[in-house]
């Protein structure tokens, strides 16, 4: 049995940590088809920062609806939370991004989901625009 080095793991490895730093910037920005070509060529959809944001919670709260519809269909979880509860959905209703909103529940969101919620955050702002998103048919009850 060989011991196991710390520095040889790949998430120690430089490469490795830029690439993931680039893969994560994608998503801030909306780089829809490139971000889609690195998670079609093996980079998880799920993969998250050192915060416990994955892909598409950057790529909800920045507002790219393109890039939010491309991680779901390649199985990005719509209700995983980072590490202080936050949801995708959530972020989006903080930054008052309804096409991003309609794209995540369209796709099984919940957003009642997470701390404070998608519902809670919309309450909070006094947004009835982005309730009545969460109240349309079709929405996560």
């Amino acid at each position: 049995m060989t011991e196991s080095n710390p520095e040889s793991e790949p998430a120690h490895d430089p490469e490795v940590l830029q690439l993931a730093a680039k893969v994560f910037d994608l998503a801030r920005q909306g780089d829809t088809d490139t971000l889609a070509a690195y998670v079609d060529a093996g980079v998880p959809a799920n993969l998250t920062n050192d915060k416990g944001d994955s892909l598409l919670m950057l790529a909800a709260y920045y507002g790219h609806p393109a890039a939010v519809s491309a991680l779901l269909e390649r199985g990005a979880d719509p209700n995983r939370v980072n590490e202080r509860g936050q949801t995708p959905i959530a972020g989006a209703a903080f930054k008052g991004e309804a096409e991003v909103l309609r794209v995540l529940l369209a796709k099984g969101a919940d957003p009642r989901a997470g701390s404070p919620s998608a519902v809670e955050t919309a309450r909070m702002f006094g947004r009835e625009d982005l309730l009545a998103l969460f109240q349309a048919p079709g929405a996560e009850q």
